[in-house]
C-alpha cells in the first residue's frame, strides 16, 4: 500500500444548511459517473429532501452499517465496505460528524475520509463553516447556539479543491419557508432563530472571507512555483512604512483611508529593523502607539529585518502582493539631503515598478530627525567622496588663500589652523584614509606656498618635518576618534535594533499571537525568508539556515543566508520558540495529571463527606432497631411505631445516598445505561414532586415530548424542585414552567430564596484551576454556603447535571427576577432536527 498514489479531497462548504450542498455534491457524482468515472455513495444524508434523493437514483451505494447506542438503533458510513469496494470516488456528506461509539474503528468521519484518501480513493465531502475549529467560537456568539462537532481547519486547507455553495440569506428564508430544507412543523422556529436574516448575512461572510484566504493561499503558492514576482492586482493591499516617528499616525489614517476606497482592503503597516542606523532615532512608545492605531483600524503590524531599508520595504511589499506603498516625505533639511544624498522614498520609487508610492507630507517634513544620530558605517558615496576631498580642499584652500589682499590680512599662524581645520572636515567625511591623504596635501601646500621661502619645498628643515608629522597626527587623531565613534553608534544602534526586535515579539506573544505556528511565521516575516518550519531533526539540505530550539526541536529556515548579527536575533527568536515548545510539553503533561488530580479531590472530599453524611442515617437507623430489640423496655404501640418509622426512613435516606453515589460513579465512568424515548412531561412530574407537594406547576398540555429517559427525567426533577424547596422561604411555593423554542424544551424551576451572590468570585486564579460560584454549585460534595458540610453530600446538583447531559441536555442557572434562582432545563425534542447542523450528533459528548 506504500506506493498507492493518495486520493484528491474535494470539499463543498456552505454557509448554513440547506444552501444547497448535499445536491450540489450528488450532481457532480451523476455527472462522473455518466463520464465512465467509478462513483459509489458511502454516505450521504438527504434529511427527508425528495430533490436531493432523485438525485442517488442511478448511482450505486453502499449499504451502511447498523449499530445500538443507549437503547436506540443508529446508521453509519461502513468504511470497511467502501475500501473493499475501492472506487475511483467516494461521495461520504457531512465531513465533521461524530460517527455513533461502537460503529467503527475511527471516532469522527474525517478520520474515515482520511483513510479513504490514504487507500487511494478520490472523496467529495460537504461542511458547513460553522463546523470549522478556528471559526467555532465566532459562530457561537452570532448564533447563541454551540457547535459541538468541528473539523480542525487543516483538514479542509489541504482539500485540492473547496467550492463555496452560496445563496443569498433572502433566497435561502424563502427556501425555508417553501418547506425545501425542514418538516413545516420547523420552519417557523428556524426562521425566528438560526435563519435570522443577521445570523445568515453574518455566516455568509464569514464563509466568504474564508474561502478568500485560501484563494489567497493558492495563488501565492502559484506564483511561488512559477516564479512570479509582478504585483497582480486582485484586490487593494496597502503597505505603510514606519519608522517610530511623530508623522506616523497621520500616514497610518492615511493608508487606511486609501484601503477603505475598495472593498475588501488590507492594510499592512510596516517597520524596517536594520543594522545600519535606523533604529537609533526611534521611538519605540511611538511604535507601540502606532502600533495600536494600525490594529483599532483593523490593519495588520510587521516587523522585518534589512540592511537596507527601501529594498526591503519593496521586498516585503511584493511578498504581501501589495499594490501601493505609503511613504512620509523626508524629515530630513536640505542641507543634510544636499550631503548624504537621496534617501528612502526616492530610492523606493525607483525600486518600485509596479507598486504606486504615496509621499505623504507632514508637519515634521524638512525640520530634521528627532534625536540626531550619525551613519554608522560609511556609505559608498563617503567612502568616495573622501578622498577627493583630501586632494581638493586643501588645494581650494590655497586658492582662496592666494587672491590678493588674503596673505596681508592673515599671518602663518592663522593660515595653518585653516588647513587644519580643513584636515579635520576630510577626516569626518572620509575617515582615516581621507584624513592622511588631507593632512600630507595640506602640509606640501603650506610648505611650498606659505613658509619663507615661498616656492619651493623646504623639506630638509626640521620646522617643515615638524609641521608634516603633527598634521599627520592630528588627523590621525581625528580620524581615530570619529572612527571609534561610528563603531560604539554601531554597536549601540545594533542593540537598539535587537531590543526593538525581541519587544515587537514580545507584544505579540501578549497580545495572544504566543502559539507555535504563530512564532515561527513570525520568524519567516521577521527575517523575510521563504519558509520557516519546526522539525524534530535538523535536516541535510546545506542551504538551510538551522537554529536549535530547545531539547529535540530545531527551527529551519530557508531563504537568504543569514549575517552572524542576525543569527543572534534569531537565536532568541528560537529561544521563544522552543519555550512555547516545551510550555505546551508541560501542558499536555498537566492534562494528564489534571485527570488523577480530581479523581483524588473526589476521592478526599467523599472520604469526609461520607464520614458524616452516611453515618447519620445508619447510626438513627441502628439505634431505632436496637431499641426495639431491647428486652429491657417495654413499648407502647405508638413508641414501637415510631421506631420503626425512623428506621424505616433511616434506611430509605440511606439508600437514596448510596444510589446517588454510584449513579455518579457510574456518570464519571460513561457506564450510566440509558433508554431514550419519547417522554411526556405530564408523565414524570407525579412521581417527581411526590416528596414535594407545594409546587405550582404551570400549563403543560402544548409541550411537545421530549427524547429522554423517564426514570433518570423524574430524579433530575425531582433533586431540582427538592434543591428549589430547601432555599425558598415557607411563604413562597416552587414554580415549574416549561416552554418549547428551536427544536428544545425547556423547564424552568424557580425560587425565591437568596439566589447567588451578585457578582461571583474566582476560587483561584483562572490559571490554576479557579471556577466561579456557578461553577461551583454543580461540583459535587459542595452545598453552596455551607460551612461543615452536614446538611448532606451535595450530590444532587452535580447528579442532575451530569444525567441531563447524559441525554443530550443542558442544566444551567439564571437569576430570578427579583430575587432567588431559576434553574433551566434543556432537553431536545424526541423528534427534532438539529438546526444549527445537518446531522444530529450521536454520543459526541462521550
Amino acid at each position: 500500500m506504500g506506493d498507492v498514489r493518495p486520493g484528491g479531497l474535494k470539499v463543498y462548504l456552505g454557509a448554513a444548511p440547506g444552501v444547497g450542498k448535499t445536491y450540489r455534491m450528488l450532481d457532480e457524482a451523476r455527472r462522473r459517473a455518466a463520464r465512465g468515472a467509478d462513483v459509489v455513495v458511502g454516505f450521504v444524508e438527504c434529511h427527508g429532501r425528495p430533490g436531493t434523493a432523485a438525485l442517488l437514483d442511478g448511482l450505486e451505494v453502499v449499504p451502511r452499517t447498523h449499530c445500538a447506542h443507549r437503547g436506540g438503533e443508529f446508521e453509519e458510513m461502513d468504511l470497511a465496505a467502501v475500501l473493499e469496494r475501492r472506487p475511483q470516488v467516494a461521495i461520504v456528506d457531512e465531513l465533521a460528524h461524530t460517527n455513533v461509539p461502537g460503529a467503527g474503528r475511527n471516532a469522527k468521519r474525517r478520520q474515515d475520509v482520511e483513510e479513504l484518501l490514504a487507500a487511494g480513493i478520490d472523496v467529495i465531502t460537504a461542511l458547513n463553516i460553522q463546523h470549522l475549529e478556528s471559526l467555532n467560537d465566532v459562530v457561537e456568539k452570532i448564533t447563541r447556539m454551540p457547535q459541538r462537532e468541528t473539523v480542525p481547519d487543516e483538514v479542509v486547507r489541504r482539500a485540492q479543491q473547496i467550492e463555496f455553495v452560496d445563496i443569498t440569506p433572502e433566497g435561502l428564508r424563502r427556501r425555508m419557508a417553501h418547506g425545501n430544507i425542514y418538516a413545516p412543523e420547523k420552519i417557523d422556529a428556524a426562521l425566528a432563530d438560526y435563519f435570522r436574516p443577521g445570523n445568515l448575512t453574518a455566516l455568509r461572510q464569514l464563509a466568504l472571507l474564508w474561502v478568500a484566504d485560501r484563494v489567497d493561499e493558492a495563488l501565492q503558492a502559484y506564483r511561488s512555483e512559477h516564479g512570479i514576482g509582478g504585483v497582480w492586482e486582485i484586490r487593494e493591499r496597502v503597505v505603510v512604512a514606519l519608522t517610530g516617528g511623530p508623522e506616523g499616525d497621520t500616514l497610518i489614517r492615511r493608508a487606511a483611508r486609501i484601503a477603505d476606497r475598495s472593498a475588501g482592503g488590507d492594510l499592512l503597516a510596516v517597520h524596517v529593523t536594520r543594522s545600519d542606523g535606523l533604529a537609533a532615532g526611534t521611538s519605540h512608545a511611538s511604535l507601540a502607539r502606532q502600533r495600536r492605531l494600525v490594529e483599532d483600524l483593523g490593519g495588520s503590524y510587521h516587523s522585518v529585518v534589512g540592511d537596507d531599508v527601501p529594498t526591503a520595504l519593496v521586498d516585503f511589499a511584493r511578498a504581501e502582493d501589495a499594490t501601493q506603498l505609503v511613504l512620509g516625505t523626508s524629515r530630513r533639511g536640505r542641507v543634510e539631503r544636499f550631503v548624504t544624498g537621496r534617501g528612502t522614498g526616492e530610492t523606493v520609487v525607483e525600486l518600485s515598478s509596479d507598486i504606486d508610492v504615496h509621499i505623504v507630507t507632514h508637519e515634521r517634513a524638512g525640520r530634521g530627525t528627532l534625536l540626531p544620530s550619525r551613519r554608522r558605517t560609511l556609505s559608498t558615496a563617503r567612502r568616495v567622496a573622501g578622498p577627493v576631498a583630501g586632494l581638493l580642499l586643501p588645494v581650494a584652500l590655497t586658492f582662496l588663500l592666494d587672491l590678493d589682499g588674503a596673505r596681508d590680512r592673515l599671518n602663518l599662524t592663522s593660515e595653518a589652523l585653516l588647513f587644519l581645520l580643513t584636515v579635520v572636515g576630510v577626516a569626518c567625511i572620509g575617515g582615516v584614509v581621507s584624513a592622511v591623504i588631507a593632512s600630507v596635501t595640506a602640509s606640501l601646500l603650506l610648505n611650498y606656498w606659505f613658509i619663507p621661502p615661498v616656492g619651493q619645498f623646504t623639506l630638509d628643515d626640521p620646522n617643515a618635518l615638524l609641521a608634516l608629522a603633527v598634521f599627520v597626527a592630528v588627523a590621525a587623531v581625528v580620524a581615530g576618534v570619529v572612527d571609534r565613534s561610528l563603531r560604539l553608534s554601531r554597536r549601540s544602534a545594533r542593540a537598539t535594533a535587537e531590543a526593538e526586535t525581541m519587544s515587537s515579539l514580545a507584544g505579540s506573544i501578549v497580545r495572544g499571537g504566543a502559539t507555535i505556528p504563530a512564532l515561527v511565521e513570525r520568524t519567516r516575516e521577521t527575517f523575510g525568508m521563504d519558509s520557516a518550519e519546526l522539525v524534530d531533526e535538523p535536516p541535510g539540505d546545506n542551504g538551510a539556515t538551522v537554529v536549535p530550539a530547545g531539547p529535540g526541536a530545531f527551527l529551519v529556515l530557508r531563504g537568504r543566508p543569514l549575517p552572524s548579527s542576525e543569527r543572534r536575533v534569531l537565536a532568541a527568536f528560537a529561544a521563544h520558540v522552543g519555550s512555547a515548545v516545551e510550555r505546551a510539553r508541560l501542558a499536555e503533561a498537566a492534562a494528564e495529571v489534571e485527570p488523577v488530580k480530581a479523581a483524588d479531590r473526589m476521592r478526599t472530599a467523599l472520604l469526609r463527606a461520607v464520614g458524616h453524611d452516611l453515618r447519620t442515617p445508619l447510626a438513627a437507623g441502628w439505634a431505632a432497631v436496637s431499641s426495639l430489640r431491647s428486652r429491657d423496655v417495654e413499648f407502647s404501640d405508638e413508641d414501637r411505631d415510631e421506631l420503626l418509622a425512623t428506621a424505616d426512613e433511616s434506611m430509605a435516606k440511606l439508600n437514596r445516598l448510596v444510589e446517588n453515589l454510584l449513579d455518579l460513579s457510574r456518570l464519571q465512568a460513561g457506564a450510566l445505561t440509558l433508554n431514550l424515548r419519547a417522554t411526556i412531561l405530564e408523565e414524570v412530574l407525579p412521581a417527581a414532586l411526590a416528596d414535594t407537594p407545594e409546587v405550582v406547576v404551570g400549563d403543560l398540555e402544548e409541550i411537545p415530548a421530549v427524547l429522554a429517559d423517564p426514570p433518570l427525567l423524574e430524579r433530575v426533577i425531582a433533586n431540582l424542585v427538592g434543591n428549589a424547596a430547601r432555599h425558598s422561604p415557607a411563604d413562597r411555593k416552587v414554580l415549574l414552567t416549561a416552554s418549547a423554542h428551536a427544536g428544545r424544551v425547556e423547564v424552568r424551576v424557580v425560587d425565591r430564596g437568596p439566589g447567588l451572590p451578585p457578582s461571583p468570585k474566582l476560587s483561584a486564579p483562572p490559571e490554576q484551576g479557579g471556577t466561579s460560584v456557578r461553577d461551583r454549585l454543580f461540583e459535587p460534595f459542595q452545598r453552596l454556603g455551607d460551612t461543615d458540610n452536614t446538611t448532606g453530600l451535595g450530590l444532587g446538583l452535580a447528579l442532575s447535571r451530569g444525567l441531563t447531559e447524559a441525554m443530550d441536555g443542558t442544566l444551567t442557572p439564571e437569576d430570578t427576577p427579583g430575587g432567588g434562582l431559576t434553574m433551566v432545563l434543556s432537553l431536545p425534542f424526541a423528534e427534532r432536527v438539529d438546526l444549527p447542523s445537518d446531522t444530529q450528533s450521536v454520543g459526541g459528548g462521550i
